[in-house]
């Protein structure tokens, strides 16, 4: 998932992403305040803070407001409909703190601060040494040890400079129509985003006729291509469409199980990754509407070429996901079997080859460059060598994020004839454009899937997915229904309704205030949990006076108070001191203390007078 304005935590999210959880637009539990009179903070103050949101996120916007005004501040609103508009007015910097979000879907630390805070990262628009440092000290550290470079970073990030004011980690929900969906098929993960192969109807002879019908808020969608998006648009719908080499468990533990993988080693070292490649995935296509086989296997150079453009910054333009992928040094193809005989497992006692044959019917007897000789049954594989540019076991969380999904090296090279470095938005046309799969006059839809899933057209209403006929058939990991319909439906009541009226059948991101509702129809099923998803307040770092005030910035900082935030969420949400809280707990908490945000003021205003 991926940063954004709290639009996206109910997408992810994805905010994929995409990840986790949406707001009411209801103004409740906090009241409205009068205007200040007589010796209050604010008419003390004078200071103008301009708050940044989308309506999605009224309700925190309000909150936030209350209580920088009980503070001292003149809050000016700054309240954007919809995503694309809130990031026009955040591109634009009209803003000094601006509601965000981030989930961490990779489920390890480096992912929730790389992109976010390092300098040049994705969507980092701070440039601190120090905060570089820490990220990548961290990166080559195993759990064991990195628990106290992250509190460092976050005593960095928070404390010392009030880069941002974290605000809650969400819980990740979902509810659907028990009588509809088998709950036996539906998973909640902790970070990646829900696996649509494994979905099932209660009653089985529908699989083929009729469709599951799923919901998001976004309907314009950033890209279709993985490496160009990175956010609740497309977050559940490219985890679906493109097969990666790994994936994660619920819990957010890496396994080969359903991935393009049946085996995957790490080499004594942690510098050289090895993944053994399963034969039985093709890529779907889109003739008519309709989901083909293409008749093209997904193979080790459709893998290399993946892996190498989304490290690559200048692959494509507007390329939103490759800092995720700067560790990876390069990939090739192993075609030599001695070579797996003779590199050892990291800590383990066997070979690489060893590893990569564990539970196979076939052993290794051939390694094979050419895809389309590949036959597992024969014990002729695939394997392809990752290697890193330090040790950095945490790129295996990367290459599960759905930046890491696996397109056609043939298909891509087609489309995708424009110089990057030329790209002309408004003629030339990038492989995944979203104009392309939109019913009218520019469908002209190139997809090639190597997921379970193909994306066929959508309009403004919704997105229609077919079964990748293509997608290992026979075995436990083959989807199950023909037809997955996403549907727009932008805000939660709406979504809420729908739900409840057996217009979809299952809701994704479940805001915190829904839970009762859902819990008291006898036909729905609510399932939750702690997610990676964290709210917080960015704060502009160009041309406004935030930028250049740390004093200021902790006046804010010390003005909100995480309690009364849970308390309006009937505590389902958590505390949060940055977006490594939900995988580190370095101890780390914020309090509020008005007499900090008086303090910090008083400096404020004293330096201005200077």
């Amino acid at each position: 998932m991926k940063k954004r304005s709290f639009i996206t935590l109910g997408l992810a999210l994805s905010l994929s992403l995409s990840a986790c959880s949406s707001v009411q637009t209801e103004r409740e539990a906090i009241g409205d305040n009068p205007a200040p009179t007589g010796d209050t903070p604010q008419a003390q103050s004078g200071v103008t803070i301009e708050l940044l949101g989308s309506s999605t996120g009224e309700s925190d916007i309000n909150i936030i407001r209350d209580q920088l005004t009980k503070n001292g501040f003149n809050v000016k609103l700054n309240l954007q409909p919809d995503y694309g508009s809130f990031k026009a007015q955040q591109d634009a910097g009209n803003f000094d703190i601006a509601l965000s979000s981030w989930t961490t879907v990779t489920g390890n630390p480096d992912y929730a601060v790389r992109s976010l805070f390092k300098t040049g990262g994705d969507y980092s628009i701070l440039a601190d040494p120090e905060i570089d440092k820490l990220i990548d000290e961290a990166s080559t550290q195993t759990p064991e040890q990195y628990g106290e470079t992250y509190k460092k970073l976050e005593q960095r990030l928070v404390t010392d400079k009030a880069y941002i004011v974290p605000l809650y980690n969400s819980l990740k929900s979902q509810a659907f129509n028990k009588e509809v969906v088998d709950e036996k098929s539906i998973r909640l993960s902790k970070s990646r985003s829900l696996p649509w192969e494994e979905l099932d109807f209660v009653d089985k002879s529908k699989r083929a006729s009729t469709p599951l019908v799923l919901q998001q808020a976004a309907s314009t969608l950033t890209s279709l291509d993985p490496i160009k998006g990175n956010d609740g648009s497309i977050n559940m719908l490219n985890t679906n469409m493109y097969v990666r080499l790994v994936n994660l468990t619920d819990d957010d533990v890496i396994t080969s199980k359903g991935s393009l993988s049946l085996n995957h080693s790490i080499a004594e070292g942690n510098s050289e990754y090895y993944f053994l490649l399963r034969d039985n995935i093709n890529f779907a296509k889109v003739e008519n509407k309709a989901a083909v086989d293409s008749g093209e296997r997904v193979g080790a150079e459709d893998v290399v070429f993946s892996l190498l453009r989304a490290k690559d910054k200048n692959s494509v333009p507007d390329h939103r996901t490759y800092t995720l992928h700067e560790h990876i040094k390069n990939a090739e193809i192993v075609t030599d079997l001695k070579a797996l005989e003779a590199v050892k497992q990291a800590g383990g006692s066997g070979t690489v080859k060893e590893a990569l044959e564990q539970g196979l019917n076939a052993k290794i007897s051939a390694l094979v460059a050419d895809k389309t000789q590949a036959n597992n049954k024969e014990g002729k594989y695939q394997v392809v060598k990752l290697t890193t540019t330090e040790p950095f076991p945490q790129v295996l969380n990367y290459l599960a994020h759905q930046s890491g999904g696996i397109v056609s090296k043939k298909q891509v090279e087609k489309i995708n004839t424009y110089d990057v470095a030329t790209f002309d938005k408004n003629k030339d046309i990038p492989y995944g454009d979203q104009n392309t799969v939109t019913e009218g006059d520019k469908y002209n839809n190139t997809l090639f899937a190597s997921g379970p899933y193909i994306l066929a057209y959508k309009n403004d209403y919704e997105a229609v997915f077919y079964k990748n006929p293509g997608y290992m058939k026979g075995t436990e990991h083959e989807p199950r229904i023909s037809q997955i319909t996403v549907r727009f439906i932008k805000d939660a009541d709406s979504s809420l309704a729908a739900l409840r009226s057996g217009e979809i059948h299952v809701y994704y991101s479940v805001p915190e205030t829904k839970y009762e509702i859902v819990e008291g129809d006898s036909k729905l099923k609510l399932q939750t949990l702690p997610s990676n998803a964290v709210a917080y307040l960015l704060f502009n770092t160009k041309n406004r006076e935030v930028a250049k005030s740390e004093d200021l910035r902790k006046a804010v900082l010390y003005s909100i108070n995480q309690d009364e935030i849970l308390q309006f969420y009937k505590n389902h949400k958590l505390k949060a001191f940055s977006t490594v809280s939900p995988l580190v707990k370095t101890g780390n908490e914020l309090k509020a203390d008005p007499a900090k945000v008086q303090e910090f003021l008083n400096k404020y205003r004293e330096s201005v007078k200077k």
